[in-house]
């Protein structure tokens, strides 16, 4: 089977060793070398069979019940069971989660017609979608290291791809799960910015890489001056670690689930709040993010 464990060379990283973000920028040149060699149906046919193949997996069940956990607290939260008695909190959660229809964006998933590990993210993606009940339309992707072929293969897969690099700066109008594995700090970071309210944090959940990994693997000081919105995120969000099969160490590991009660985010004060400046990132050489202006 294309994709399974036979492809798999794990690289060991030393004890204690941080994971570097994907970051791939491919010259217009290597593009169309490597376009050449896309096969569209030949990749939506490997990316099913992984799909398949997670499906079975251990991991995809205890994912799957994280998110739910998660989903439910929402209503469980002390700013909304005033008036409700917790069992029947339980069964409007379920109720609002089949009829509340979530968003999904996901960026930085990689160039996976080359990389194992990128198809077994965008496989976990499909299965994510699935259970969540998000309509494949409904799910945003952006890499600026995607090449036409692979623009190709998502959409042939039913997923929409976004034409512009939002450098992660997405506002959320309505409760959205943002797929973002192994993503550059400052992409999590102009999430956050964009977002830096107590009406639009809490429409957010993350997929993604750990904050306080993040703050544990980087100097504290030279952290809160680059990635100020990450700083005080991690003091009043609420993340969940998600399990990685030790097979799959290199495509999960370090993977939390994210989200921003309002219990959390009334212990900032307010000042917090008031007009947040946006990142400029002029002291980080090694931003791990591909900006807007370095494409063009």
């Amino acid at each position: 089977m294309s994709g399974t464990v036979d492809e798999w060379k794990v690289a060991r990283r030393r004890k204690g060793a941080a994971r570097k973000s994907k970051l791939v920028q491919v010259s217009s040149g290597s593009t169309c070398c490597q376009e050449e060699k896309i096969n569209i149906d030949k990749t939506v046919k490997r990316i099913r069979e992984i799909v398949s193949e997670i499906r079975c997996e251990e991991v995809l069940k205890d994912w799957r019940e994280q998110l739910s956990v998660v989903r439910s607290e929402v209503l469980l939260r002390p700013e909304n069971k005033d008036s409700e008695e917790p069992t029947v909190l339980l069964e409007t959660s379920r109720d609002v989660r089949s009829g509340q229809r979530l968003e999904c964006v996901c960026y930085g998933l990689g160039t996976f017609s080359s990389s194992v590990s990128a198809r077994y993210q965008l496989a976990m993606l499909l299965l994510l979608l699935e259970s969540e009940q998000i309509p494949l339309k409904d799910c945003s992707v952006y890499d600026p290291a995607f090449s036409h072929g692979e623009k190709d293969v998502l959409r042939e897969l039913g997923l929409t791809v976004l034409t512009e690099n939002e450098e992660g700066k997405h506002l959320t109008t309505k409760p959205t799960l943002f797929y973002l594995m192994h993503c550059g700090k400052a992409l999590y970071n102009n999430l956050l910015w964009k977002n830096w309210s107590k009406e639009h944090l809490p429409l957010i959940t993350i997929i993604g890489n750990s904050f306080s990994g993040m703050m544990d693997r980087t100097i504290e000081r030279e952290f809160k001056r680059d990635y100020g919105y990450i700083t005080q995120a991690v003091s009043v969000c609420e993340e969940r670690q998600l399990p990685c099969p030790s097979r799959l160490t290199d495509v999960f590991s370090d993977t939390a689930v994210i989200t921003f009660p309002n219990s959390g985010l009334v212990r900032l004060p307010q000042s917090t709040w008031m007009v947040p400046p946006e990142p400029q990132y002029q002291h980080c050489p090694d931003l791990e993010i591909i900006q807007k202006d370095a494409q063009s």
